[in-house]
């Protein structure tokens, strides 16, 4: 058979047998690159296939420990509680995130575990002089400036290293591929062939990926099935936070963050980010209430903002960071149809501060309380947190690990809690703290404003 040519999307990796100015797939505009595919070596006569080995779940040794600690304790968590041998990991997130920065400090506490650091897009001398700026950084760190995945591949069999982290998956190519590095082809034969190296050695190998305008990783998508675990790098450019989460984990749950702060010697990990994301609240300003969410196991307090103000447009703005847009709308018409609150000629803003994107739902009872708060202009009281979630009807919903929520508020020296009717409170270990049961929206909106009257 001769040579096939074909054009890919670089977006998606949809195929065509002739170049398309728009992917039929995903809608992208001038995605397609031709690629030449090499014709299948003629099978040979009289091979034989070899039966494998099968193995019993319970012969498999499970009792020595089966996780490797990197030495920064959030990534740990994201993880799963560690890193596992043989897992492939793709590591993605914005330019300048910290994807790299992360990576070398986790080389620094994998010291005895012997990490090979393989860098294509910068020199030994930039690795050098970074790693001069970050703590815990061990001189015995071998490192490699190599964009070829062969010669790659070759040195993580043979050096004795237990880690490994490929900068990046779009900077190194194949010689076996006729197409430029960061292509579709290239990218998925790559991750496959470190695939491959991961599972037959047992090294973990973590690589680190481009994202697109979007947000998402560059490359194909099967690039995201083929690893063991995704981990997205996020942050606002104006906040010296970085989020860190698992998109998927083979090996763990995906609800797990981590937080971490930037600053000139790296990235410091937060211990208790409560603390940091209330830390410039306004005391006296309406419109801001305090919630108790939830990130995977850890609870968090944060400061959400509302600001309604009277419309000049013929349709009123509704601008939202930090929480889903639709489910503000649902809690507008909530508070208009059971409270006989009128947002309709009102631009509502809602912000949750420190840059943080919330997606527990249990955060609906503190933003209503600040869209009241802005509309009435009566602040709420700033040791009051506020925990649940709003149905249609306008009751109040109870949300999982209340005691945790609640132990979080008390430590940090609040003593109002406004929170769904939970019944006894027998189990839980309260001290100088009030908790308001309530049922309906109304009940809890009324607990505030009446106060301020």
């Amino acid at each position: 058979m001769k040579d096939k040519i074909v054009y890919i999307c670089q977006s998606c990796g949809n195929q065509s047998t002739k170049w398309l100015g728009r992917c039929n797939e995903c809608g992208t505009w001038g995605s397609f690159v031709e690629e030449v595919i090499k014709s299948p070596s003629s099978k040979i006569k009289g091979t034989t296939i070899k039966k494998a080995d099968t193995v019993k779940l319970g012969s498999i040794n499970s009792e020595k420990e089966y996780r490797l600690k990197s030495g920064i304790p959030e990534l740990d968590r994201v993880l799963g509680g560690g890193i596992i041998p043989g897992s492939l990991v793709l590591v993605g997130g914005d330019p300048g995130i910290g994807k790299s920065t992360l990576m070398l400090q986790m080389c620094g506490g994998l010291k005895s575990y012997n990490p090979l650091y393989v860098t294509g897009e910068e020199s030994l001398e930039q690795i050098r002089y970074r790693s001069q700026r970050l703590d815990n950084m061990s001189d015995d760190l071998l490192l490699l400036a190599e964009t070829n995945i062969e010669q790659i591949n070759y040195v993580i069999k043979s050096e004795n290293c237990n880690v490994a982290v490929v900068d990046s998956i779009q900077a190194v190519y194949s010689d076996r591929i006729d197409s430029a590095p960061g292509s579709v082809v290239q990218v998925r034969e790559c991750a496959s062939l470190l695939m491959q190296t991961a599972k037959q050695t047992g090294k973990s190998i973590f690589i680190i990926g481009h994202v697109t305008k979007e947000g998402i990783i560059a490359g194909p998508k099967l690039l995201e099935h083929m690893v063991d675990t995704v981990l997205q790098f996020e942050g606002e450019k104006n906040y010296t936070y970085r989020i860190l989460r698992a998109a998927k984990n083979r090996f763990g749950s995906t609800n797990e963050i981590g937080i971490f702060e930037m600053d000139n010697s790296g990235l410091k990990e937060v211990k208790n980010p409560s603390e940091i994301f209330l830390a410039h609240r306004n005391n006296e300003a309406s419109g801001i209430a305090i919630v108790a969410a939830l990130e995977g196991t850890r609870p968090l307090l944060l400061e959400v903002q509302a600001l309604v103000t009277p419309s000049y447009y013929g349709m009123p703005q509704r601008t939202v960071n930090g929480y889903d847009l639709r489910r503000i709308q649902m809690l507008l018409a909530v508070l208009e149809k059971r409270l006989g609150l009128r947002f309709s000629q009102h631009d509502v803003f809602v912000n949750v501060a420190g840059g943080l994107y919330l997606e527990d739902t249990s955060a609906d009872l503190g933003i209503s309380a600040a869209l009241v708060s802005s509309l009435r202009d009566k602040p709420i009281d700033t040791k009051t947190v506020f925990i649940g979630e709003i149905g249609l009807t306008g009751e109040v919903r109870s949300v999982p690990a209340l005691e945790q929520r609640i132990n979080e508020a008390q430590k940090l020296g609040f003593n109002k809690i406004i929170l769904p009717n939970i019944g006894s409170k027998k189990n839980l270990n309260l001290k100088d703290i009030n908790m308001v049961q309530v049922e309906r929206l109304s009940l809890a909106i009324n607990e505030f404003i009446e106060e301020k009257m």
